[in-house]
């Protein structure tokens, strides 16, 4: 399982841990991944999603999972989400 979020596409980033003698070693910023139920008001569904907290925050903030689907950039959402995506548009447009 990949260290992504389906969602937003955050990935891991790389860095230095940089001591008080000022040694550097290499290190990874790991994204803080949650496993969570999403509820789509258009679906009627929940759909399973692991995302990272700061994509939960952005749902929450666009006003849920279908409001944040529709301004979604395909490009950054996984296959599972793309798919959603898509029966969104698909249910809104009918």
């Amino acid at each position: 399982m990949s260290r992504r979020c389906e969602l937003t596409g955050k990935g891991p980033m790389s860095g230095n841990n940089v001591s008080h003698a000022n040694n550097k070693t290499k290190r990874r910023f790991l994204p803080n991944l949650q496993d969570v139920t999403l509820q789509s008001d258009v679906l009627g569904r929940a759909f399973k999603f692991r995302i990272s907290s700061a994509a939960l925050r952005t749902v929450d903030h666009r006003g849920g999972l279908d409001a944040f689907m529709v301004k979604a950039k395909e490009a950054e959402l996984s296959a599972a989400a793309l798919k959603v995506k898509k029966e969104i548009a698909k249910a809104t447009a009918a």
